[in-house]
């Protein structure tokens, strides 16, 4: 864990970004919890940004330009869609890294399916004939599960982020997430997870390797929380350090740090000023 933080911390100044520029208002996370903490974004670094907000938009989300990001916004979570200028190309896709893959929400996973398949996006049945799971793999790899929640009133939103790391280490991790950022332990099917507003973070065991997010398709997941100094103090006291410390854009009054799991999960905690959140949905 030593050696990833170290690697991390040479790309602090490329990678960080998400929080540091981005207007509040782009932003569409639910209340957050008892914990301060709520469900922030994906940021990706894709192959081919255009390419990618196609699918994005034709999936159902809203793009949006903020300084040198491109996102896509869905209630529960922005995709931002590329790093800085002049960061290296990504490493690989989601799965063999420690997240294998993300997840929405759809009213009518079929309905959604036949839509975006007209609208020209690479859609994967689900597996064993499911007829309420479908997935979208993106040509760098972001690899995207599509569930069903007919109740839901919105057409699609975020729903999960699915960690694959060893049996050992699931207890521990969804521990881990449960004491730092008040995630409520449950499962769903034969998986043990752990919900914050916006998402479902799921943990799955695995057999093969994985490595870091970072440099990845899918480089980290952010967070956003109600106090910055809280937190940190909080993390600092569950032995978490700082990858990237704490620091506001004087721009725009937003604050960044970045954080690493135990499992190699890189970890952008935002804290943003005048936030507005959606009710559940």
């Amino acid at each position: 864990m030593r050696r990833l933080i170290s690697a991390l911390c040479v790309m602090t100044g490329l990678a960080a970004g998400a929080g540091l520029w981005a207007s509040p208002a782009a932003a569409q996370p639910f209340t957050p919890n008892e914990a301060g903490v709520t469900m922030g974004h994906w940021h990706l670094n894709s192959r081919d940004i255009e390419a990618n907000k196609r699918i994005f938009v034709a999936l159902g989300g809203t793009p949006v330009k903020a300084g040198d990001f491109d996102i896509v916004r869905f209630p529960g979570v922005n995709v931002y869609l590329n790093l800085r200028p002049g960061t290296p190309a990504a490493t690989g896709g989601t799965v063999g890294s420690v997240i294998n893959h993300v997840g929405f929400l759809v009213q009518n996973v079929q309905d959604s399916v036949a839509k975006w398949k007209s609208a020209g996006v690479p859609v994967l049945p689900g597996s064993n004939g499911r007829t309420d799971q479908a997935f979208v793999v993106t040509a760098d790899g972001l690899r995207i599960e599509i569930l069903e929640d007919k109740d839901q009133k919105v057409p699609i939103r975020h729903h999960h982020v699915h960690f694959f790391v060893p049996e050992t280490a699931i207890n521990d991790m969804q521990g881990w997430y449960g004491n730092l950022f008040g995630a409520k332990p449950g499962m769903r099917s034969n998986f043990k997870t752990g919900y914050v507003p916006g998402a479902e973070l799921a943990f799955s065991k695995t057999t093969e390797p994985t490595v870091t997010t970072k440099g990845r398709v899918l480089d980290h997941i952010g967070f956003d929380v109600n106090n910055m100094e809280e937190f940190m103090k909080k993390a600092a006291a569950a032995g978490v350090k700082p990858v990237v410390a704490p620091s506001k854009n004087p721009t725009n009054g937003v604050w960044l740090a970045f954080i690493a799991d135990p499992w190699g999960t890189y970890i952008e905690i935002n804290q943003r000023p005048n936030q507005t959140y959606l009710d559940q949905m």
